[in-house]
């Protein structure tokens, strides 16, 4: 069974290219368009009985950022320990306190190089 990786991120783009990305190197992906909808479908994956082994998000989205929906992924105690890879064009280094502070993992700028991506997705999840 593959690893499920769940991707939220508003741009359509950016969410089919992390998609082909991630089914090329062997894992399934579910996608949300922002941190609200993100919380509501891993609700909806966790009566499934589906746990993501890492969740990657943008930043800067509508309704919920990605702060905020880090934050929330964290007071959840089934799933605090999920690594959280952050995927934004925001690459200031307050930015990146503020991400770490709420549980981030790790940081990508985008645009991302697929074998960059894999590179950090593969010491995550095993």
């Amino acid at each position: 069974m593959s690893k499920l990786i769940f991707v939220v991120d508003d741009s359509r783009t950016v969410r089919a290219s992390l998609e082909y990305t991630l089914k090329k190197g062997g894992f399934e992906v579910v996608s949300a368009d922002d941190g609200q909808s993100g919380l509501e479908s891993l609700e909806s994956l966790k009566k499934q009985g589906k746990r993501p082994s890492m969740i990657i998000t943008d930043i800067n989205m509508p309704r919920m950022d990605g702060i905020t929906f880090i934050k929330n992924v964290k007071k959840d105690a089934s799933l605090k320990f999920i690594p959280i890879l952050v995927l934004t064009t925001e690459s200031q280094t307050q930015k990146k306190m503020e991400g770490k502070e709420a549980g981030a993992s790790g940081w990508l700028v985008k645009p991302f190089k697929p074998e960059q991506l894999m590179g950090v997705v593969k010491k995550f999840v095993r």
